[in-house]
C-alpha cells in the first residue's frame, strides 16, 4: 500500500487549466513530463527530475497518432493506463493528464508545427512526419499547461534537440530539461517498446549498446570514423539485428554528420530486432586541448 495522496486524473483541458491556475495563484512552480504511457523506470527518473525543479508535477499520457507514420506501430504501442496511474501516484506526481484523442485533435483540426534543422536527418529521414507530430502535440501541451519546465529523456536525443529548437524559435516561456538515459543492467536503454521483444530477442538486444560503446571507445581513441561505423554496423547485424536504419556520428547541437572528432558529438543509432525498432545514443567526447 502507498501513503501517497490520490493523484488527480484529468481528461479535459478546462479542468486541467483550473488546477494549474490555482497552483500558480499560490505561487507554485509547475513542471510537465509528457509521455505516451507504458511507463517504466526511465519515465520515473523524469518525474523525479521534474520534482527537483517544480512544486507541482503533471504527467501527461497520450499516445499521439500524429507522430506515427506506421499504423501497425500505432496499433501495437502498449497502453497501460491503470498501471501508469499507480506508478505516478507512488512517485508523488500531482496530476495525470490523459486526454482522449478528440480532446487534443477535435474535428477540423488543421494545424501542424514543422521544425526543420535538427528534425531533418536520422529519424526525420526514416519516419516522415514524425517530428511534425511530436512538435505539434508538445506545442499543444505547452499551451494547455503553460508549465515553467518540461522534462524529456536523452534516449530520444534528436527529439530533445528538435523541441529545444522549437522553444527557442517560437519564444516559448518554458525551460526544457534533459534527463540522462536509464538502462538495464546489460546496457539496453529502457523503452516502452522493449516489452514487445521476445525473450530470445531481449537477450540479443544489448548488442546494440555494446557495439555502440565499442565504437565510441574506438573513435575517442583516434580510429577512423567511417571505418569504425562500418565495422559497428556489421557487428550489430551479426548479433541478430535484422536491419539498421542509421548509425552516425553527429554534432551534439546541429545533428549534422561529423567527418572528424573536432568537437563533442553524439553516436546515434536505430535498428530493428524481431520487428521492434530500437534507438540509442552515446556521447563522443571531442579532443581536449
Amino acid at each position: 500500500m502507498t501513503d501517497k495522496q490520490p493523484i488527480l486524473l484529468v481528461r479535459q483541458i478546462d479542468e486541467l487549466r483550473r488546477h494549474v491556475a490555482a497552483w500558480k495563484a499560490d505561487g507554485l512552480r509547475v513542471g510537465l513530463v509528457p509521455t505516451m504511457g507504458a511507463l517504466h523506470e526511465g519515465h520515473a527518473s523524469l518525474v523525479r527530475l521534474a520534482q527537483k525543479d517544480a512544486d507541482r508535477v503533471i504527467v501527461s499520457l497520450f499516445v499521439n497518432p500524429k507522430q506515427f507514420n506506421d499504423r501497425t506501430d500505432l496499433a501495437n504501442y502498449p497502453r497501460t493506463e491503470d498501471t501508469d496511474r499507480e506508478l505516478v501516484t507512488e512517485l508523488g506526481a500531482h496530476m495525470l493528464y490523459a486526454p482522449a484523442t478528440e480532446e487534443l485533435y477535435p474535428s477540423g483540426f488543421a494545424t501542424s508545427i514543422v521544425v526543420e534543422g535538427p528534425a531533418i536527418p536520422l529519424e526525420g529521414a526514416h519516419r516522415p512526419g514524425h517530428f511534425a507530430g511530436v512538435a505539434t502535440v508538445v506545442c499543444k501541451l505547452f499551451n494547455q499547461v503553460r508549465p515553467h519546465s518540461a522534462v524529456f529523456g536523452e534516449k530520444d536525443f534528436q527529439q530533445l534537440a528538435v523541441l529545444r529548437r522549437m522553444v527557442r524559435d517560437l519564444d516559448m516561456d518554458v525551460e526544457i530539461i534533459g534527463a540522462p538515459t536509464v538502462r538495464e543492467k546489460d546496457g539496453l536503454a529502457l523503452s516502452s517498446r522493449n516489452s514487445r521483444l521476445s525473450a530470445d530477442d531481449r537477450r540479443k538486444a544489448s548488442a546494440l549498446y555494446r557495439a555502440m560503446t565499442n565504437a565510441v571507445d574506438a573513435i575517442e581513441g583516434g580510429a577512423d570514423i567511417a571505418g569504425t561505423l562500418n565495422r559497428t554496423q556489421a557487428a550489430i547485424l551479426e548479433d541478430g539485428f535484422e536491419k539498421i536504419d542509421y548509425l552516425a556520428l553527429v554534432g551534439a547541437e546541429d545533428l549534422q554528420p561529423m567527418d572528424e572528432r573536432d568537437r563533442d558529438g553524439r553516436l546515434v543509432g536505430a535498428a530493428f530486432l524481431g520487428g521492434v525498432r530500437l534507438i540509442d545514443n552515446l556521447t563522443v567526447k571531442g579532443p581536449r586541448r
